[in-house]
C-alpha cells in the first residue's frame, strides 16, 4: 500500500507541476481551464504560487521517507476544495458556463483524495522525532493568524485584500486557499515535529520563489489604495522565504543534508 500511495503521489505532484508551470507561463492550452473569466495573468501566477506550494511540501515527504507529513496537506485539501467545490456548484447553479460544473467536479474528486490521504496517512508514525524549532514554531503561529484574518475577510467577498484588483469570485477562492494553508500550519503547530516542518517550509519556499518577483516589478504599477497591501506582502514573502531557506539549508540541525540528529532548539 505505501509503494502505490507514494506512486499515486508522485503522479499528483508531476500533474500539479504541469498546471503549474503552465499557469506560470501563461499557456494558452491550459489557462483556458480555469473557469473563471476574466482572470489577470497575476492571478495566474498566484495559482501557480499555490499549486507549486503543494508540488514542493509533497516532494519533501516522498524525497525524506516522512509519509506522516501527507497528513497535514491531505488536511489541507479538504479545507480548500470542499467549500471551493461546493462554490463552484453554486455558481454553476446560477447558469455559469460548463466550465464551472466540470471545474466543480474536478474540485469534488480532489477533496475525496484528500480524505483518502488523510485517512492514510495519520495513522503513519513520523520517522524523524526531532521537534520544529522554537522559531519556526512562532512563525507558524503569526501565519496561521494573518491567513484567518485575511482568508476570513476574502470568503466574506472583501475584493480589497490581495495587492492587485480581483473579481469577488475570485476572491473566494484564494480565500478559501488561504484558510486551507493556515490548517495545514496550525496542524504543524498541534503536531509539532520536523517531519511536518520540513514539507511546510518547503512548500512556503517555492510560493515565495514564485512571487516575490512579479510582486517587486508591480511596485511601481500597484494602486495607490493597494499599495500597503503590496508591502505587507512582500515583507511577509521575504521574512518567510529567509526562514525557509535558513532551516532547510543552511540550519546545521534541519538541513537538507548532513542533517544532524540532536534535539531542534533554535
Amino acid at each position: 500500500m505505501t509503494r502505490l500511495i507514494r506512486n499515486l503521489l508522485i503522479l499528483l505532484c508531476a500533474a500539479q507541476a504541469v498546471f503549474a508551470a503552465g499557469f506560470l507561463l501563461q499557456i494558452s492550452a491550459l489557462t483556458r481551464l480555469w473557469p473563471l473569466p476574466y482572470t489577470t495573468p497575476l492571478s495566474f501566477i498566484f495559482i501557480a504560487s499555490i499549486a507549486f506550494a503543494a508540488v514542493a511540501s509533497t516532494l519533501w515527504c516522498i524525497l525524506t521517507a516522512e509519509l506522516a507529513g501527507v497528513a497535514g496537506i491531505a488536511l489541507d485539501y479538504i479545507l480548500i476544495f470542499v467549500p471551493i467545490t461546493i462554490f463552484m456548484a453554486q455558481l454553476a447553479g446560477r447558469g455559469g458556463s460548463s466550465g464551472l460544473t466540470m471545474f466543480a467536479v474536478l474540485c469534488a474528486a480532489t477533496a475525496v483524495l484528500g480524505l483518502g490521504l488523510l485517512a492514510w496517512s495519520v495513522r503513519i508514525p513520523p520517522r524523524d522525532v526531532r521537534p520544529t524549532p522554537r522559531l519556526v514554531r512562532s512563525a507558524f503561529a503569526i501565519f496561521v493568524i494573518a491567513l484567518i484574518v485575511a482568508g476570513g475577510q476574502m470568503v466574506l467577498k472583501n475584493t480589497g485584500i490581495m495587492p492587485w484588483s480581483i473579481s469577488t469570485e475570485a476572491t473566494v477562492i484564494y480565500g478559501w486557499m488561504f484558510l486551507g494553508a493556515a490548517a495545514y500550519f496550525a496542524y504543524g503547530i498541534v503536531r509539532p515535529g520536523w517531519y511536518n516542518a520540513g514539507g511546510q517550509l518547503a512548500g512556503f519556499l517555492a510560493y515565495d520563489v514564485v512571487l516575490i518577483v512579479p510582486f517587486v516589478q508591480r511596485l511601481p504599477l500597484v494602486e495607490p489604495e493597494l499599495r500597503l497591501n503590496l508591502i505587507i506582502y512582500l515583507v511577509v514573502l521575504i521574512a518567510s522565504g529567509a526562514l525557509a531557506a535558513y532551516y532547510l539549508f543552511v540550519h546545521a540541525e534541519t538541513r537538507l543534508w548532513g542533517r544532524g540528529k540532536s534535539a531542534v532548539s533554535a
